[in-house]
């Protein structure tokens, strides 16, 4: 027993050594490099201030806080509204039509996000696939200047996080006992009641991690902003860009990821919570 015990932690090493080396010292640097002081010039003073993380609160940095923010609510909300009857009747489809919306869902990661991307330019812009199809349909009679729009960027959004969502909700909806919901409708319940007392409830851990997957990473995908959104709406993760670009502001812009890491953070823990208490349902 002690040598299987020496020998799964020399096989483990390999991997503490790269987690301490590539995440664990890039982490507690960029918390230090949150204190420090920036110079006039290029670099930073390691003296201890609490300015870079008072300056969030700027109305300036504030704001693109805040319309992160909301750009990353308004995605998300969509994302959970499209992406969770897809993940729960794909649970429910037979196991050879679920490969094949398996291969379907995955098949756009094989292409890189921003050609993707791009392909949206041609969809929404003026001349575009979009007016093109309602303009025959009778829908408009002027095109709709949609491209390098806030709704452009929140169709950017939904596109590339949706997949997350859905197999997130997908892999939950699958392990769901499914006799709990027909006991339900034995002792009365309408669909609806069935869904909502049951279904959701169970289903909900694997729609909180899916919300994780989306709501986080919106926040920070300013190439979607920049590419769709023709730089009118400034994210976060644009700001931490420019400021280690442009402001040569290292310190502000960890201070500024470190706010995002808390807000990480934060949303895991809601989420271990919540899935903890499920499991003690699921027991008791």
């Amino acid at each position: 027993m002690k040598k299987q015990k020496k020998s799964s932690a020399w096989m483990a090493l390999p991997l503490y050594i790269f987690t301490i080396v590539f995440v664990i010292c890039p982490l507690l640097y960029v918390v230090a490099l949150s204190f420090a002081t920036p110079n006039r010039g290029y670099g930073v003073t390691w003296k201890f201030t609490l300015d870079n993380y008072k300056n969030i609160l700027e109305p300036v940095y504030l704001n693109t806080f805040v319309e992160s923010l909301k750009l990353a609510l308004t995605s998300t909300a969509a994302i959970v509204l499209i992406g969770y009857p897809f993940g729960y009747f794909m649970a429910k489809l037979p196991e050879h039509r679920k490969k094949k919306a398996h291969l379907l869902l995955t098949l756009p990661f094989w292409v890189n996000s921003l050609i993707r991307l791009y392909g949206w330019i041609i969809i929404l812009q003026k001349k575009g696939l979009l007016n093109f199809v309602l303009m025959k349909l009778g829908l408009i009679k002027k095109p709709l200047a949609i491209l390098y729009s806030y709704p452009a960027i929140v169709v950017g959004m939904i596109y590339v996080l949706l997949p997350f969502m859905i197999m997130s909700v997908y892999s939950s909806a699958e392990k769901l006992d499914w006799s709990y919901v027909e006991a339900a409708r034995d002792l009365g319940a309408s669909r609806g009641q069935a869904f909502f007392t049951v279904t959701l409830k169970l289903t909900l851990p694997g729609l909180l991690s899916g919300v994780i997957l989306t709501f986080v990473p919106s926040m920070g995908l300013f190439f979607i902003a920049d590419i769709l959104g023709g730089n009118k709406i400034v994210l976060v993760g644009s700001l931490i860009q420019d400021q280690m670009t442009r402001g040569s502001n290292w310190p502000f812009a960890a201070a500024l990821a470190v706010v995002m890491m808390v807000l990480t953070t934060v949303m895991i823990m809601i989420y271990r919570k919540v899935s903890n208490a499920r499991e003690l349902e699921g027991i008791g």
